[in-house]
């Protein structure tokens, strides 16, 4: 079902899957293109948790999916507000962030974390750049942390208008850390973590794909730890 949430900046689209009553997921995607590289995934592991019984939301950010905001007019800050809010909407969920997700979760109001994959934002940045260098090879860095670019700075990578107001502070953003919160990641990711996974990264493909085998366990253990945190 194609829902919608407002916040400060205006009103945004949210799909809903499952159940009317009982606990609801709230799920962050990645961000940029990450996002459309793992949606697919992402709207897969959702209908089968609304298969488990779980609930579960998918909420467009501002400048990001179907929203009709430019990218290059949004702040970290923007996409945490606007993600708080669409929480908000829906009483006092479980978070799901994906990757860059776990960016955007911080302060919203939810009963637990679930992440997979998380990556700060000095990371998000770099792939940025050199998505930059590919299409432009002498092109100066996204951003200069030595110096301070007036507010509203404008600048691109890879086809995506972008602002300093997004890109100073999310080069330091790290991801989010509330409690209770469970760690995933795949099984070739080295870094600490709950649980891990067989699978491939679909953010690192060229090209969106899918992976409904990862998909079913990411909604088996999102649904045991939601039940686990309502007792």
């Amino acid at each position: 079902m194609i829902d919608h949430y407002d916040w400060a900046g205006g009103r945004e689209a949210m799909l809903r899957f499952g159940p009317d009553t009982g606990p609801v997921v709230v799920a962050a995607l990645p961000l940029f293109e990450e996002a459309n590289r793992t949606r697919a995934l992402v709207v897969t592991m959702l209908r089968a948790l609304a298969e488990r019984g779980i609930a579960s939301a998918l909420p467009d950010l501002p400048g990001q999916g179907e929203s009709v905001v430019p990218t290059e007019e949004v702040t970290l800050a923007d996409w945490q507000e606007a993600f708080g809010a669409a929480a908000a909407w829906l009483g006092n969920p479980h978070t799901v962030a994906i990757r860059g997700g776990a960016l955007v979760t911080l302060g919203a109001r939810r009963k637990s974390s679930w992440v997979f994959a998380p990556v700060d934002g000095s990371t998000l940045v770099r792939d940025l750049q050199r998505a930059r260098q590919i299409t432009q090879p002498n092109a100066p860095l996204l951003i200069d942390l030595a110096t301070t670019a007036p507010a509203g700075t404008r600048t691109e990578a890879a086809g995506t208008g972008l602002s300093v107001d997004l890109l100073h502070p999310l080069v330091h953003a790290i991801p989010d850390r509330a409690t209770p919160n469970r760690l995933t990641r795949l099984e070739s990711d080295p870094g600490e973590a709950n649980a891990k996974f067989p699978g491939a990264p679909l953010w690192r493909r060229a090209e969106p794909g899918n992976d409904p085998t990862l998909a079913e366990l990411l909604a088996d253990d999102i649904a045991a730890w939601v039940r686990s945190c309502e007792g």
